[in-house]
C-alpha cells in the first residue's frame, strides 16, 4: 500500500514520460493551473524569460475590469502567492533588482483587485504582505539608487488607500540608507507645506463645501506625510522627531503610549516613557476593557523594570491581574515573588477568580491558567449566573471539564440549552440537540448531581416547558 502513496518518492519512481503525461492530462481545460506550469518552464530558460511571462499575467490582471466573486478570489489570491514564490525561488537569486521591481508592480496590482471584489477575508491584503515580506528579504540585495528609490516610495504612498505600501519605509530601510531617508524626509516636509493640487481636491470631488473638501484632502495628505516621516524617525533612531508628530494629547492615547514608550525604553529614557504611559493609564476611559489593553500595561511593566522599581512592579502586576484577570500579569508577579509567598498569591488569585463577574472571564482564565479543578469550583459555585448566550468562552470550557469534571461541564451544557430554548433560538438549536446528548453521555460518570436535577429530569423539565419546539426535538432523536 505504501507504494501506491501519494508522496514525492512514489512519484519520483514513475519517471518523467509519465509524470509529463500525467501533468498534461491534469492541466487540460485549467488555464490556471496551465499558467502555473508555463511560468515553471519559463523559469527553467531563464530569470528575464520567466519575468517576461510574469509581466505578461500582470498586466492581464490590470486591464481585466470583471467583478471578482468569493470563489474567484481564492484562486486569484493563490496565483498571486504562486507568482510571489516564483519570483522569491526563481528570479531573485540571479537578479534581485528584476525580482524587485516585479514585486513592486505586484503590490501596484492591489487598486484594482480590491477595487473588484470584497476582500473582508483579508485573502488579497495577505498576498499583498507576503509579497511586502520578500521585498524586505531581498532588501540587502536591491542596487537601485537611494534618491530614486525614495521617490518610488514616496509615489507609491501617495495612492496606498488599501495598505500596501504600509511597510515599505522599513523594508527597503537597507537600500535608502541615510542618503535615501533624508532624500524621503524631504519630500515629506515638502508636501507638507505645498499647497493642495488638483490631484489632493479631485479624491474629495464628492464634497460640495470647498472648505470642508480642502480639510478633508489636507488631512490625508498630512497623515500620509506623517507616516513617512515617523518611518523615517524609526529607521534613523530619532525619537524626538517621532514623538513630535504627536501632541501631548495624543501621546496618552492607548494605541500611541505604548509605542512611545517602547522608542523612549530603547533609547534609554525610561523616567520619560514611565511619565507617557501612566498618563495613559489615569486618561478617564481607563476603566473600559477597550483602552485598558495588553501593550499599554505591558510598557507600564517594562517602564517599571527599567528603572528597578520592583514594589511598584509588583503592585501593578497584581493590579493589572486584579482587574482584567489577566494570566501573564498573574505568571510575571508570581516569578518576582520568593518562596512560599508565591503559594499565597496563588492562593488570593483563585479567590479573586471565583469572586470575578461575569463568571465567564473567570471561566476563560482558568482555561487558559489552565486549573479546571478551579474552573469546577466556578461553575458549581455560580451555575445560575452562567449567561447561555456566552457560547465562545462556554463551549471550551464545558470540553476542557467533561472528562474530570463532568457535572460542571453539565451544568454549561445545560445553560446553553436552556437559553437557545427560551430564546428562541432555532438557529442554535442543532448546537443545543449535541449539548443534550453530551449531556446524557456525561450521566453515567455522575453519581451525585448535588442540588441539581438528574438527566432524566432535567429532560423532563425541557419538555414540559418547551415541548413544542419539534425543531429542536426532531434533532435530538427523540432524547
Amino acid at each position: 500500500m505504501a507504494r501506491k502513496s501519494l508522496n514525492k518518492k512514489n512519484l519520483v519512481d514513475l519517471g518523467p514520460d509519465v509524470l509529463a503525461d500525467l501533468l498534461l492530462e491534469a492541466v487540460k481545460g485549467d488555464a490556471a493551473r496551465q499558467r502555473r506550469v508555463r511560468m515553471a518552464l519559463s523559469a527553467e530558460q531563464s530569470p528575464r524569460d520567466a519575468a517576461a511571462d510574469v509581466r505578461k499575467r500582470f498586466a492581464s490582471i490590470r486591464r481585466s475590469r470583471s467583478y471578482i466573486s468569493r470563489q474567484t478570489q481564492k484562486k486569484v489570491a493563490t496565483e498571486l502567492s504562486d507568482l510571489t514564490g516564483l519570483i522569491e525561488t526563481r528570479i531573485a537569486p540571479d537578479s534581485p533588482d528584476i525580482a524587485f521591481d516585479l514585486l513592486w508592480d505586484l503590490l501596484r496590482l492591489a487598486p484594482g483587485i480590491h477595487e473588484r471584489t470584497d476582500d473582508s477575508n483579508g485573502l488579497i491584503g495577505d498576498v499583498m504582505d507576503e509579497a511586502m515580506d520578500v521585498i524586505a528579504h531581498l532588501s540587502l540585495k536591491i542596487t537601485k539608487d537611494p534618491a530614486q528609490l525614495a521617490e518610488m516610495i514616496f509615489d507609491a504612498l501617495q495612492d496606498n488607500g488599501y495598505g500596501e505600501f504600509d511597510q515599505v519605509v522599513p523594508a527597503l530601510a537597507d537600500p535608502l540608507g541615510q542618503t535615501g531617508l533624508e532624500r524621503l524626509k524631504d519630500l515629506a516636509e515638502e508636501m507638507r507645506t505645498a499647497p493642495l493640487s488638483d490631484t489632493d481636491l479631485a479624491i474629495y470631488d464628492f464634497v460640495d463645501e470647498p472648505e470642508r473638501q480642502q480639510a478633508l484632502a489636507r488631512d490625508r495628505r498630512n497623515l500620509t506625510a506623517e507616516m513617512i516621516l515617523q518611518d523615517v524617525a524609526d529607521l534613523q533612531g530619532d525619537v524626538d522627531a517621532w514623538l513630535a508628530r504627536y501632541s501631548a494629547e495624543q501621546l496618552t492615547y492607548h494605541i500611541i503610549a505604548p509605542e512611545a514608550a517602547t522608542r523612549l525604553l530603547n533609547a534609554g529614557r525610561a523616567e520619560e516613557a514611565l511619565r507617557i504611559v501612566r498618563q495613559a493609564l489615569n486618561r478617564d476611559a481607563r476603566d473600559s476593557s477597550w483602552f485598558d489593553t495588553p501593550e499599554l500595561n505591558e510598557a507600564h511593566f517594562a517602564c517599571l523594570e527599567a528603572l528597578g522599581r520592583e514594589e511598584e512592579l509588583r503592585h501593578a502586576l497584581w493590579a493589572r491581574f486584579e482587574r482584567r484577570l489577566c494570566p501573564n500579569a498573574l505568571r510575571g508577579l508570581l516569578k518576582r515573588l520568593p518562596d512560599f509567598d508565591d503559594i499565597e498569591a496563588e492562593d488570593r488569585a483563585r479567590d479573586v477568580v471565583l469572586a470575578y463577574t461575569p463568571i465567564e472571564a473567570g471561566l476563560a482564565f482558568c482555561l487558559s491558567w489552565p486549573d479546571t479543578a478551579l474552573a469546577s469550583r466556578l461553575v458549581h459555585s455560580r451555575s445560575d449566573e452562567l449567561d447561555g448566550n456566552a457560547y465562545e468562552n462556554l463551549t471550551p470550557a464545558a470540553e476542557a471539564l467533561c472528562s474530570e469534571h463532568p457535572l460542571a461541564a453539565v451544568l454549561i451544557w445545560r445553560a446553553m440549552i436552556t437559553f437557545a430554548l427560551e430564546r428562541g433560538r432555532s438557529s442554535r438549536y442543532g448546537h443545543a440537540a449535541r449539548h443534550l446528548a453530551s449531556c446524557a453521555a456525561a450521566d453515567a460518570s455522575i453519581a451525585d448531581y448535588q442540588r441539581h436535577p438528574g438527566h432524566d429530569a432535567f429532560v423532563e423539565h425541557l419538555r414540559a416547558v418547551h415541548g413544542r419546539k419539534s425543531a429542536f426535538w426532531e434533532r435530538t432523536g427523540g432524547a
